[in-house]
């Protein structure tokens, strides 16, 4: 595979945007694919066997596309999934979770750690299985949030009615005196200043979008695929429904990048 080719990811819908941001500033000479799965949003209540259908569909999808590397940049997915995909797939293949839960650890001053996830997250146990591996001592405070990804992908960002569901997920969570709290689905940074508000400056959100784009990095050069010389082609987009929406709200996630994304029908691609 030649390190010029393209990096994939993608994610239920929009909320991979927060990872293709990261991607687009530390990795600047990487062409990016991605697919936003937008029409079968949200995947948090969904059985694995469904997660894992629509994932590989949209893997082989990126697979067809000539990608070299692939960010599942879906915590659902990463926590029921990925290591489904990356002993199917014969390129490299990095999820969200793990590398969110590692700047968790590493940013705790208490040892008492929030998550916020959605419900297949939370309940596949990954992020505090994870969490406790790394330090025994640490102890994790969970609570699925299954209202924020329609809420993010409504566009409802800064609304009195998202701050209202904001306090009635956290409050409970906050008096558990967390110092750290994991914004454990993608969707969840685009919330990030009001959660922060909800929850007081004494707490550290960790946003893995961040955290993974820099992990990524580290595997491509592991493996010989950093593209350092080549100006990147310009990105692509793809949605499964609903495009000209999707394209509004990245131009507002990506800082004004303009982007027209082509529908393309996923599960074509089993």
């Amino acid at each position: 595979m030649s390190s010029i080719a393209p990096i994939g990811a993608f994610d239920s819908g929009m909320g991979g945007l927060t990872v293709v941001k990261e991607l687009m500033q530390q990795l600047p000479n990487e062409q990016i694919i991605y697919y936003g799965d937008t029409a079968r949003v949200p995947y948090g209540d969904k059985s694995k066997e469904t997660i894992l259908t629509y994932a590989r569909q949209i893997m082989n999808f990126l697979v067809d596309q000539g990608v070299k590397a692939i960010i599942v940049a879906c915590n659902t997915v990463s926590a029921v999934a990925l290591e489904d995909l990356k002993n199917e797939f014969d390129i490299p293949v990095i999820g969200v979770v793990k590398p969110g839960a590692k700047a968790a650890a590493e940013s705790t001053h208490t040892g008492r750690i929030g998550v916020i996830a959605t419900r297949a997250t939370i309940n596949s146990g990954i992020y505090r299985d994870f969490l406790c591996r790394t330090n025994p001592e640490i102890e994790v405070f969970q609570q699925a949030c299954p209202l924020f990804v329609p809420l993010v992908e409504e566009g409802w960002i800064d609304n009195e009615i998202t701050d209202m569901i904001i306090h009635r997920y956290l409050d409970d969570l906050v008096k558990n005196n967390i110092d750290s709290l994991v914004l454990g689905c993608t969707h969840y940074p685009l919330l990030r200043d009001r959660i922060q508000l909800a929850v007081g400056d004494g707490i550290t959100l960790v946003n893995p979008a961040f955290e993974t784009s820099r992990e990524f990095k580290y595997v491509l050069e592991e493996n010989g695929l950093l593209n350092e010389n080549e100006a990147a082609a310009p990105h692509r987009f793809y949605v499964s429904d609903g495009a000209a929406r999707f394209a509004d709200f990245a131009a507002r996630i990506l800082n004004g990048y303009t982007l027209t994304p082509e529908s393309v029908t996923i599960h074509a691609f089993d």
